[in-house]
This record gives C-alpha cells, structure tokens and sequence, in this order.
C-alpha cells in the first residue's frame, strides 16, 4: 500500500485534540515543516542496531524520564539529574551484568498523553481533559483548557534546547567513567542506596585506575568518556509528528525526525488506525505498548504491519499488564510471537499496568506491584526460553513522592501530598528507580 506522511489523516484517529482555529493549526504546521530536525536518521539506525543486540540478549535497554514533560519544570538542572539517573542505573546494571546498557529517556519530546476521558470535572464544572503542554494546559480553566496549536512551536524549542543539553553532557565529560562517584545525586548521597551506589563507584575507580596503569583511559580510549543517550516519546499527536517526518538524503527513507525512537501507546495500537498507519512509513525504530486486551493473533498482525520485514531491532513491544494479569496474559502472546519466528524486543513497562487511587486522592504506584510485574517478566521469559530485553519507566532525577513504599524509600500514603509533582501520573523517584535498578541487575 502506499504511503505518506499525511497518510495517516485518511484513517480514524483517537485520543486527538479538537483545535477550533484550523488556519492557524496549517500555518503552525508548515511553520514547523520549516524547522531543522531534532535527530539525524543515522542516529536512529545506530538506535536500531542497539535494539537488534537487545532482542539477542547481548544487551539490556534502560528507557526512562518524565510521564510528561512540562514547559513551566523545563531547566537544566532537571534534564541534568535525569541524565546522572540514567548513567547511575546503566552502570549499575553494566557491572552486576557485563553488557552494556542502551540509554534511552523518556525526553525531549514527551509532551502528549492519552486520557481516559475527554472531559474532567471538579465542582460541577465540566472542562476538556488534560492532554499535555503540547496541546493545552493543566490549569483548570476554560481557556487553559483549550487545545492551541502554537504550543507545538514550544514543544520543539524546548525539545531542541533538551537534546543540544543532552548531547554535551554526553559528550563533554559528565559521562567519563573516572568522574562515576559525580553521578550520585545529591539527596541521595547520605542515604543506604546512595552509599550501596558509592561502594560500586570504588570498585570502578579501581578498574579504572588499573586500565590507566596499564595505558588505557578516557583519552586514548574514548568510549571511557563518552556515551550516548537516545531520545523517545509516544507519538501521539500526528500533526507534530508529520510535520518533523523527512526524506533521509542517503538512503531515500522517511524518518520521524522528532526523535530517535517513537511508540504506540495501548489505547491508540488498532490495526486500521491512523498510528499504525503513520508509524509502518517511517524507518526509526518504534515501540508498541502491550496491554492485557492484546490477543495473540492481533499481535502477530501488529508486528507484521509494523515490521513487513521482521528486522531485528525495528519493533520494540512494551510490555504493560499490571502485577495481577501479566503471569495471565502475557505468556500466550509470548509463545504467538516465538511460533510466528518474529523478531522483536521485548521490554517491560511496570507502571502504567500498577496506577491505583490512594485513600488521600492521589494517583499513585505501589514500589511492590512495580518490583512485582518486573520479577514476573523476567521469570516468564526465562520459563519460555526468550530474551527480556529491558525496562521503560516512568522516572525522575528529582526527590518527589509519587510512588508509595520501597526498601529504599518508604513513603507512604500520608507522604505523597509532601512533593507530588508531576504533570499527570506518578513517578518513580530517583532512589527507588536506583533501588530497582540494583534488583534487576541481578537478573539478567
């Protein structure tokens, strides 16, 4: 069948704002047409070839940040801890594993989110849903409440803004190997997880002090200096998408040039949808998240319309039941996909299946059912002879109480109201996602 860009908009399309002024919403998109790309699609294909290591087990895929990104939370100071998470669960997981770990964030693009409704009402005042700074904003108001399309002009400053961050902190020395104990945050440092992360830092130190003496370091090998860190967002709102999709100069190709990795959430997979459709087009590596409703022969159509190929490290499936449904529902899909002889990456997204309503009204995750679906997948994997090839979360750098309970940090019910931050729902704090990345390390 052929495609376009804006093939998309001749299928039914859900979870999509309505923007009252149309001219000014084609005026933002060619404005947006004009803007330069986000990523190269060569940084997309290196992703991809990461993924295709991933899906042979040779190596474990941490992708995390923000459940949404807020223009009003944007500074350098947040897009910094993030990044030091990032490196802080990714040699954790190194060390304990011996494979690298392909960092990818939850960043520079994650300003859409699906709703389970389009209206919300508080006191008898019914106004349209939340659906991320992209689109309009949190306040409760009715002109806040309206979707405007300049707000994808925004969306993109501040994603270019994060990426040419993250690109030098990547670059510029804060990922060198010798600076490890630097990663540490702050209010982390004087807690149990941030001295059990200090004793693995002087265990690197003196690996690192060993390679010196023996003439290897960060300048005469530079992959002791550097990293990389890829970018990924769901792609949910299409116009934004369309407008950053362009014809790669060597290979011909489309690529969605908003970020290095794109996904399908749960509530937007449907086979004849306008995502689908949108996303078999382009050439980056994309991500589907699988729900319990998913049935094993919609599965196998899924991988088939989105990978016609079956090439490795092109279709990550994310993984998203719930602690009480995924030893149900997620081996038979499972097993249909071996049988099918598909390639895909299997990844495992503990939060979005485990959000529950606590007693003093805030969203919220229990750090046990997270630990609990994390265990399982692996445990599920291991029982059918395939790989789990990583871990998506929703996190954050910052010292917030959105999720309840961990060894690490017990916070309770009581406790979330004293920083619960977040634009939409709870996130795991930087202890907590450091305690798990200490606990899955012993897995793979």
């Amino acid at each position: 069948m052929s495609w376009s860009p804006n093939s998309w908009r001749n299928f039914p399309i859900k979870q999509q704002p309505v923007y009252e002024d149309q001219k000014l919403l084609k005026s933002v998109e060619e404005e947006l047409r004009s803007y330069p790309p986000l990523i190269f699609a060569g940084e997309a294909i290196n992703l991809k070839n990461d993924l295709a290591k991933a899906g042979r087990g040779e190596a474990f895929i941490v992708q995390g940040g923000d459940c949404a990104e807020s223009f009003n939370a944007f500074n350098a100071d947040v897009i910094k801890n993030l990044f030091k998470l990032i490196l802080q669960m990714s040699v954790v997981m190194t060390y304990s594993s011996g494979k690298p770990v392909i960092k990818i964030g939850r960043v520079a693009g994650q300003f859409a989110k699906p709703r389970s409704s389009d209206f919300e009402e508080k006191d008898g005042v019914k106004l349209p849903s939340y659906r991320g700074d992209i689109i309009n904003d949190i306040a409760f108001t009715p002109e806040a409440r309206k979707a405007d399309p300049k707000r994808m002009l925004k969306a993109y400053n501040q994603s270019a803004a994060t990426m040419n961050l993250l690109r030098a902190f990547s670059r510029g020395g804060m990922a060198d190997l010798t600076q490890v104990h630097r990663w540490n945050l702050d209010f982390i440092k004087n807690h149990p997880i941030g001295k059990k992360y200090e004793e693995l830092s002087d265990q690197i130190d003196k690996a690192m002090k060993f390679l010196a003496a023996a003439g290897i370091n960060s300048t005469t090998a530079p992959q002791l200096r550097q990293t990389v860190v890829y970018t990924s967002h769901e792609a949910l709102l299409l116009n934004y998408e369309e407008a950053l999709t362009r014809i790669d100069s060597m290979s011909g190709e489309w690529y969605d040039t908003s970020a290095h990795m794109l996904w399908i959430g749960d509530r937007t997979r449907e086979l004849d949808g306008a995502h689908i459709e949108f996303f078999r087009g382009i050439q980056n590596p994309v991500g589907c998240k699988v729900g319990p409703t998913m049935k094993s022969d919609e599965i196998v159509e899924l991988i088939e319309a989105l990978n016609p190929n079956n090439e490795e490290g092109r279709l990550n499936l994310i993984v998203r039941m719930g602690a009480d449904k995924i030893g149900e529902y997620f081996p038979p899909l499972l097993r249909a996909v071996k049988e099918a002889g598909k390639n895909v990456v299997w990844t495992i997204d503990p939060m979005h299946g485990n959000v529950e309503k606590s007693a003093t009204g805030f969203k919220t995750r229990d750090f046990d059912n997270i630990l609990s679906e994390v265990k399982q997948f692996f445990e599920i994997h291991k029982a059918e002879g395939t790989v789990a090839g990583g871990i998506h979360l929703e996190m954050t750098g910052e010292d917030v109480t959105e999720c309840t309970g961990s060894t690490s940090c017990p916070i309770t019910v009581d406790d979330l109201g004293n920083r619960y931050h977040t634009q939409c729902d709870p996130r795991l704090n930087a202890k907590q996602a450091l305690e798990l990345a200490f606990m899955i390390g012993k897995k793979f």
